[in-house]
């Protein structure tokens, strides 16, 4: 029995650590390759042939319809709203915008979500944050700032813009992220992993899908190359859904002390792609500000555990 038990939490590890470094794999290999495509179209894509999909294996999660009170139907939505739709189109313009330049700092910064997550905790479900968050999360958001300025001031020129601009989206995005996560407090102890799953993507796609209609780029299916295809199944199936199911089944079998460890493959994974694929390369403050900022995130995340 206990053999057992220790392969099935080996099994869950492997998966969290799995899944954080297929997402990874997509900020520095597969998403920036759809750059030549509309940003929101881009969202709707990646989330509607995923949802389709699933219309196929779990079609009759469709029934949880009758019985869904306005608030469950209110917090999937803010959950795919901020989750699905603008923390995904955050972090997928802020990708496209560096144009395959400093890919992983954005990545790196999107880890800044469980500081937004906590605080709008404080606001949302009024839980008290203790001296050690304030402490941790200054630290980390002082970190965000040297790894991605350096010892310079923020350039307002050139470059200099697009990195600033690429910077705040990210950190939109890890507040987006951030707030689907307080919303998913709300309501995802009274629906199944598949279930919620299947409904954040359902309503994100309406989402998106009203977003594309009134941008008017609906029609962009006709500019989608064949080598855009192949991204987007290889999203679709992998770094998309596939990572997340992933994940919450490794969750199902690890605490969440050791997931906060393993989903550091995240970061480790597209710093090391970045580098090795596009060149990049961090001067060594900029190494000192990552080592830091995820340091200080393990700690927030470590403390809320005990």
């Amino acid at each position: 029995m206990r053999e057992r038990q220790k392969n099935t939490k080996l099994i869950g590890a492997l998966a969290v650590a799995l899944s954080a470094m297929l997402w990874g794999v997509d900020g520095i290999l597969l998403t920036p390759q759809l750059y030549n495509l509309n940003t929101a179209f881009v969202v709707f894509v990646i989330h509607l042939f995923p949802f389709l999909l699933m219309n196929v294996f779990f079609f009759k999660e469709y029934r949880h319809l009758k019985t869904m009170t306005r608030s469950d139907l209110l917090y999937f939505f803010l959950i795919a709203l901020f989750g699905g739709a603008l923390g995904t189109l955050a972090i997928v313009k802020s990708l496209f915008l560096l144009n395959f330049n400093s890919l992983s700092v954005i990545v790196l910064l999107q880890k800044l979500q469980p500081v937004f997550a906590v605080i709008l905790a404080r606001v949302i479900l009024k839980e008290r944050i203790k001296r050690h968050f304030v402490l941790w999360a200054s630290i980390a958001l002082i970190a965000g700032y040297f790894l991605t300025f350096g010892w310079a001031l923020p350039d307002f020129t050139g470059e200099g813009v697009t990195l600033l601009y690429a910077a705040l989206l990210s950190l939109l995005a890890a507040f987006s992220f951030g707030s689907s996560t307080v919303f998913s407090k709300k309501i995802l102890g009274n629906y199944t992993f598949v279930s919620s799953t299947f409904f954040r993507y359902g309503f994100t796609t309406l989402i998106m899908l009203l977003i594309v209609l009134f941008s008017g780029h609906i029609g962009d299916f006709s500019q989608i190359t064949s080598r855009n295809w192949i991204f987007i199944a290889l999203i679709g199936l992998t770094t998309g859904s596939g990572a997340i199911f992933l994940y919450y089944f490794g969750l199902r079998h690890v605490k969440a002390s050791l997931s906060t460890f393993l989903e550091l493959m995240y970061p480790i994974t597209a710093v090391v792609l970045d580098y090795f694929v596009n060149g990049t390369a961090y001067s060594p403050v900029q190494w000192t500000a990552a080592f830091v900022m995820l340091f200080a995130i393990v700690m927030l995340n470590t403390e809320k555990e005990k």
